[in-house]
């Protein structure tokens, strides 16, 4: 049992991991650009960076790469614990469902971004892999907290604190989802650990700009530099 749980989580880690150290930031701005984004504005990989720098295209593209790795990183960690744990092939039933393993997958794929081993261990700030992460596992309250999002940005202009508000808020809402579908106890406990722990991540991330809004100096969306 203990060999069959340890085993799954390493190739599920390790799957995350590297899926999210494919920086789509810097790919685009290398092949369309033949530049790297992260030398530019905030230094970052991430979608936000890429839109000051290069404009809607290029940050459509990162878009689309950065939560599509995070879907199949979540969908490797699924089928992994589905396999080797509760799947057909398993010698036995584990407790965990195998959406604990796309949660798993998720937290890698997300420090895969933010640390990459491909491009330097310098990345973005997980935002949008998270998203992916949500998009996969729990499509409702992605849903939910995209509007809040969409909200916020069109009330402030300020991209970081819808970021940090929504990644405040994704584990109150997987806990809540995960117990009005019935999921078993475990299942609960685990899930929203990885998501109490994916919110910290990007709250720690985006560390500088909860100082500059302390300051009053954030960017905001459309202003002028």
């Amino acid at each position: 049992m203990a060999k069959n749980i340890l085993l799954a989580c390493v190739l599920t880690a390790a799957g995350g991991y590297l899926l999210g150290s494919i920086l789509f930031g810097v790919l685009i701005s290398k092949v369309m650009y033949n530049d790297d984004v992260r030398n530019h504005g905030s230094g970052n990989a991430g979608m936000t960076n890429v839109l000051r720098t290069y404009g809607k295209l290029p940050a459509v593209l990162t878009t689309i790469g950065d939560v599509g790795k995070s879907v199949a990183a979540v969908s490797l960690g699924r089928f992994i614990f589905d396999a080797l744990l509760s799947g057909t092939g398993a010698a036995w039933q584990s407790p965990l469902d195998p959406v604990c393993g796309a949660y798993l997958a998720a937290i890698f794929c997300m420090i895969g971004h933010s640390r990459p081993i491909f491009f330097g261990f310098k990345g973005g700030k997980g935002v949008l892999v998270g998203a992916g992460a949500a998009l996969a596992t729990e499509p409702l309250v992605c849903a939910v907290l995209l509007g809040i999002f969409l909200i916020e940005v069109a009330v402030t202009r300020i991209v970081s604190l819808g970021s940090i508000i929504i990644a405040a808020l994704y584990p109150v809402g997987t806990l809540i989802n995960l117990i009005a579908r019935g999921a078993n106890l475990p299942t609960i406990l685990f899930s929203t650990i990885c998501c109490v722990i994916m919110a910290a991540m990007v709250i720690w991330l985006h560390r500088s700009n909860i100082e500059r809004l302390k300051n009053g100096t954030e960017y905001r969306f459309g202003q002028k530099k």
